[in-house]
């Protein structure tokens, strides 16, 4: 995968996490939308450029042949991601919204919970439809 690509991959995982993310967050946490779009902007800016790091040394790791990645692999694709993540998020969280660690640690899991399938499902997705070529081969250029 190019840089182009890997660029757009990490855009468009972030977008529609967001869409799906903020209205979901902001009603089941009682924080303001406001405040959860904040929340969810900075821990999306990180997560591309994660996701852009992850990726390249995840494909180093096991192969640039995604399409034919097994469930497995793309179960340890998904929580090395989210590892990763927590690492970061967590305190960070805790800070700006001035909630206790377990509070966090509680407001993290749901977030880790929903982030895990989503980006399983994603991720396979992408693969098996690679979004990018079709959108921006020759033929879909016109």
């Amino acid at each position: 995968m190019k840089t182009i690509e890997r660029v757009f991959q990490a855009v468009f995982f972030e977008v529609c996490m967001l869409a799906i993310m903020v209205p979901l967050s902001a009603i089941i946490t009682g924080f303001s939308a406001g405040k959860m779009i904040t929340v969810s902007i900075a821990l999306s800016i990180f997560a591309m450029l994660w996701n852009y790091i992850y990726n390249i040394i995840f494909d180093k790791l096991m192969g640039g042949n995604r399409i034919d990645r097994s469930v497995v692999v793309r179960g340890i694709h998904a929580s090395g991601f989210e590892f990763g993540m927590v690492i970061i998020t967590l305190p960070v969280l805790a800070w700006y919204l001035k909630i206790s660690w377990l509070a966090a640690i509680t407001l993290e899991a749901g977030f880790l919970i929903f982030i895990l399938l989503y980006t399983f499902v994603f991720n396979w997705l992408y693969d098996r439809y690679q979004p990018y070529k079709r959108w921006f081969s020759k033929e879909a250029m016109g």
